[in-house]
């Protein structure tokens, strides 16, 4: 026998969230969703059967695939959420919940982890999930050659091993108090394996509530309910069409004249007007998402630290606020962990619009002004595009020109994101600390859209990642923060809620706040009502 403790098995009764909060592995995410005004106990009708649900998606491209090394964007994390299980998932309440993984267990280090892997699950295709399905899909996204944008959240994994045909062994280089919330990340799906180590993941071939009809890139992907799913409690429409809908007006239009069931990304100018319309009704959660512009520190000027010191000064978070979310959000400070979080520092000083030491700090960099270009479109984040001209309004009084480059909505998470020295982003946050870390700020991680490197927070990372108790893991996370705020090169003006529209037909329960439109769990929990 192992000497253990068991995180959750069946049967030990639902972890409570104050239980969960106590155990240290809770996010913190449910309490940003009830100051959103969700309602926990509330009364909801009875889900139920039936129908096609259409929702079009503020997101997608041409050259989108099934490969889950590469999703990107919003379309290709809701669809991989309907086709595919996880062996984690994140509940509406944002504990963890099991999935594929019937329970796990770690070591008092935290070292060495076992998932137990239900059985009597089957693929779309028929066949059965396996251990080595699980084994095989992890290991997709590990070694030199993997390209994947999850390979630093399983980085510190060693080993994968299987112990009979229903328990797989993780060994890790260093404990990991959060291990089982890597398997939610929607890059984690368990693919078929392909027999020879790899998976098979363009036949699209799932054990998700969904099984895939046809998927047409940055147009369309259809759907229709696995009548066999091992969960009979999710998945209640017969049919689900996701249409790649970039145009914001046409998003719009489409819901308010019934053509689609849901929309995401609004506009949060027009949101009120939206919401007058009979049978409309808006979502607005709070959450981890944030609107940022990422200025890659590995080119001139943007390298000096004094530069992007500039930049953080000059921009009026405020007003962005004011102007762009609409009360939909909070002032960022150029770090992602929010009041969402559970290590969030709110002691972190707030860095403030000043164009006096904005000019200071162009100084220190031995300049007396700043001309930079913004790269910005709508496929980032509703209200990109006006967002740049107001950061380029409120910089003009500290000395720093901002052009403002308008590209094109479509191939933006392509040629544009991690390419251009300076564009905006959107990130719609993760549910620990150290996934949000590990996948956007490490030193060399795909997806570190400033090119940031820093040995101390690098050091940090890994440290907090084994650190089992309570006060220094907060230690180490207060300084990580600050850290990213004085050091990186992320600018960070607000944290933005989720906000998106469904019709009157559209029934729900309460809704999670790790991720747009109930977690992009919408297919697989809501219903016709």
């Amino acid at each position: 026998m192992m000497n253990s403790r068991t995180l959750w098995t069946p049967g030990a009764g639902s972890t409570t969230r104050r239980r969960f909060l106590q155990a240290g592995a809770a996010t913190g995410l449910a309490v940003a969703g009830l100051s959103a005004g969700l309602m926990p106990g509330r009364a909801y009708a009875q889900p139920k059967r039936g129908g096609t649900i259409r929702h079009a998606k503020g997101h997608g491209n041409t050259n989108d695939t099934l490969d889950p090394a590469t999703w990107t964007n919003g379309f290709t994390v809701a669809l991989p959420f309907g086709m595919h299980g996880y062996l984690t998932v994140v509940g509406t309440d944002g504990s963890l919940e099991p999935s594929l993984a019937e329970s796990w267990e770690a070591t008092p280090d935290a070292k060495t982890w076992r998932f137990k892997i239900r059985q009597g699950v089957t693929y779309h295709s028929g066949k059965p999930l396996t251990a080595d399905d699980v084994i095989d899909s992890v290991n997709y996204h590990r070694g030199e050659k993997s390209t994947s944008v999850a390979k630093p959240l399983v980085a510190s994994i060693t080993s994968i091993s299987k112990d009979g045909d229903d328990t797989v062994v993780f060994e890790l280089e260093a404990g990991s108090a959060d291990f089982p919330f890597v398997f939610t990340d929607y890059h984690m799906a368990i693919c078929p394996s392909d027999g020879n180590g790899g998976i098979d993941w363009k036949s699209g071939d799932g054990c998700g509530a969904y099984k895939l009809v046809h998927f047409d890139p940055g147009v369309v992907a259809q759907l229709e309910r696995f009548t066999d799913d091992w969960n009979q409690d999710r998945g209640w429409f017969d049919a689900v069409e996701m249409l790649s809908v970039v145009d914001l007006n046409a998003r719009t239009t489409a819901l308010v004249s019934g053509q689609v069931d849901m929309i995401d990304k609004l506009d949060l100018k027009t949101v009120g007007l939206l919401g007058r319309k009979p049978g409309v009704e808006i979502n607005s959660i709070a959450g981890p998402q944030y609107y940022s512009f990422a200025a890659l520190t590995d080119q001139a000027p943007l390298d000096d630290v004094n530069v992007r010191l500039a930049l953080k000064h000059a921009i009026n978070r405020q007003e962005l606020v004011d102007k762009i979310l609409f009360g939909h959000g909070t002032v960022g400070n150029d770090q992602p962990i929010g009041p969402s979080y559970r290590f969030y520092d709110k002691e972190l000083p707030q860095t403030p619009y000043d164009p006096d030491k904005a000019k200071f700090y162009l100084k220190q960099a031995g300049l007396d002004s700043l001309e930079v270009t913004l790269s910005a479109a709508d496929a980032a984040f509703p209200g990109a595009v006006e967002a740049a001209v107001l950061y380029q309004n409120s910089a003009e009084s500290a000395g720093i020109k901002v052009n403002v480059n308008r590209v094109p909505n479509d191939g933006y998470w392509s040629d544009v994101w991690l390419k251009h020295p300076f564009s905006a982003v959107y990130w719609g946050g993760r549910p620990t600390e150290d996934q949000i870390f590990t996948t956007a700020y490490e030193s060399g991680a795909a997806w570190n859209d400033s090119h940031w490197k820093n040995a101390r927070f690098d050091e940090l990372l890994v440290a907090a990642r084994a650190e089992l108790d309570e006060a220094k893991r907060r230690e180490m996370y207060s300084e990580m923060q600050s850290l990213v705020s004085q050091d990186g090169g992320t600018v960070l003006p607000m944290f933005a809620n989720f906000v998106f529209a469904t019709n009157g037909k559209i029934g729900h329960g309460d809704m999670a706040s790790n991720f747009d439109c109930d977690g992009e769990r919408w297919m697989e929990r809501w219903w016709f009502a």
